[in-house]
């Protein structure tokens, strides 16, 4: 019995201790979230809209030479790797986006970033409906449109005087026709 008062105090001030570590915690995480939603995930990771790509040239895996002067319209530009779990969900995604808007070859450029063994699937499955450039993570289009993070999917548009703008930096290729861009 001497014991109990002693210990009933040692487990009350625990619990207090405790409850003050979860305010705290809590209060952390608040201000984590605040912070998060500040930030755009779009934006850190890739160009951003309005923003000029830098000029390369490349060549396809099917030996087209490949440069920033795009097409006269909004081409669909978007960068994979085989090593990239989101990126063989999104795949088939894109392939469908393509086939289901009736977007022209030559308005669709991938690049797919990653040792080009590993890469084979996706080129496949990509060449029907896309100009394919295979290139390592230090590539000229991924500096080019300074992607840091994959699966990343934009669309871009010539700029009148020779150069490409980015119009959009967050494709949905789920999205109804109606609203996609």
């Amino acid at each position: 019995m001497p014991f109990l008062i002693p210990a009933l105090v040692l487990v009350g001030a625990l619990c207090v201790l405790d409850l003050i570590l979860t305010l705290g915690v809590v209060k952390r995480l608040r201000d984590h979230t605040a912070l998060l939603a500040n930030t755009s995930a779009v934006d850190t990771y890739t160009i951003n809209v309005g923003e000029h790509v830098g000029e390369f040239t490349s060549s396809s895996v099917d030996g087209e030479e490949v440069t920033h002067q795009l097409p006269e319209e909004d081409t669909l530009v978007a960068f994979f790797s085989p090593t990239c779990g989101p990126c063989k969900d999104k795949l088939p995604k894109f392939v469908e986006h393509v086939e289901r808007r009736g977007i022209a070859r030559e308005r669709v450029l991938v690049a797919i970033v990653g040792d080009a063994e590993e890469s084979r699937g996706f080129i496949e499955q990509l060449s029907p409906v896309a100009r394919v450039v295979s290139e390592r993570s230090d590539g000229l289009l991924t500096a080019a449109f300074k992607v840091k993070a994959f699966p990343t999917v934009l669309t871009v548009s010539p700029d009148g005087v020779g150069g490409t703008v980015v119009t959009d930096n967050d494709v949905r290729l789920d999205a109804p026709a109606a609203l996609a861009a």
